[in-house]
């Protein structure tokens, strides 16, 4: 298992972060907590959730994934050993949106369901182009020197915002944001290369995607007159649909064969081949579904590889 932990601002985490969407959906707790053993037993150490998860699953009103974390911290005492990023601005009316006094409920509401007094990597979950890049700035610089986060981040943002953002923050001296949440995988490219790839290297920041696998599609299980029983097969399967779906699944099947790898394990290593790339997110349901995504750090892929896997996507 690989230990080449990358650096996100000033927090060393291990290059596959567990996605936390699925605790409390479809997982509950005592298999979230099974998951969640399997992956820091495995050296993983940085986990990924948000405020509003799962309030998409029935009966759900959001925080029940930082619900079940929190308890998996209190239950193991390992709070330190972990990075833990959570997410503010996104999900329902009552808690969409960047003005200061959501982000700061937002926070503490956070800190409570979380069972910590801290929050190492806080992001803001979808931009409010309502609210003035000042007052988000400002809002977060205080967050940080009240000790409440340490390293702030950016998801679900335009290129032209972000980088108002990052000069703002720089010419005032503030906290700035180190890293950024983008949709990316090899069916969904252009949602972040281009003119947001640039601003991310031009100002030095991290990028950890989501949707790394794309609904669960670049785990290859999706196929032609299959049938996956998983909530995110609607949107998995729609790749199918499409000639460059089945190119990439055809490159994958290529790839891993020459590996002895899963096709999950050969996108997940794509992506970590990418500039800017330091830990994509991926999420697993239960324990045996693991394997596959911690190990990516270790595959490493040829250029002829990586080349045909870029224009399968293309």
């Amino acid at each position: 298992m690989a230990d080449n932990k990358q650096k996100i601002g000033d927090l060393p985490v291990f290059p596959l972060s567990l996605g936390g969407n699925v605790f409390g959906w479809t997982a509950d707790e005592a298999e979230s907590f099974k998951v969640l053993d399997a992956y820091a037993a495995a050296g993983g150490n940085f986990i990924d959730t948000a405020d509003v998860y799962s309030a998409w699953a029935p009966g759900n009103q959001g925080g029940e994934s930082e619900t079940i974390l929190g308890n998996w911290f209190a239950s193991r005492g390992n709070r330190a050993d972990i990075v833990l990023a959570t997410k503010v601005g996104g999900g329902s009316p009552e808690r969409r949106g960047l003005i200061s006094s959501a982000i700061r409920s937002g926070v503490e509401e956070s800190l409570q369901r979380l069972r910590t007094d801290y929050i190492d990597l806080y992001y803001t979950h979808y931009d409010d182009p309502s609210v003035p890049v000042e007052e988000i700035a400002t809002t977060l610089d205080e967050l940080v020197r009240e000790g409440k986060v340490r390293e702030i981040a950016a998801s679900n943002i335009s290129a032209e915002r972000l980088e108002s953002l990052l000069d703002f923050s720089t010419k005032e001296n503030l906290a700035r944001y180190v890293a950024l949440q983008p949709h990316y995988n090899l069916v969904s490219r252009d949602t972040f290369e281009g003119e947001t790839a640039d601003v991310v290297t031009r100002h030095g920041l991290a990028t950890l995607p989501y949707y790394s696998l794309a609904s669960g599609f670049l785990t290859g299980k999706y196929r032609p007159g299959t049938t996956v029983d998983s909530p995110r097969s609607t949107g998995a399967a729609q790749h199918l649909e499409s000639e460059r779906g089945q190119k990439v699944l055809a490159a994958l099947d290529d790839v891993a064969a020459n590996h002895g790898a899963e096709p999950a394990t050969v996108a997940l290593a794509w992506l970590l081949a990418q500039p800017t790339v330091a830990a994509p997110i991926a999420s697993a349901r239960s324990v045996s579904q693991l394997p596959a995504l911690l190990a990516a750090p270790d595959l490493k892929l040829t250029q002829p590889e990586l080349d045909l896997l870029t224009s399968a996507s293309d």
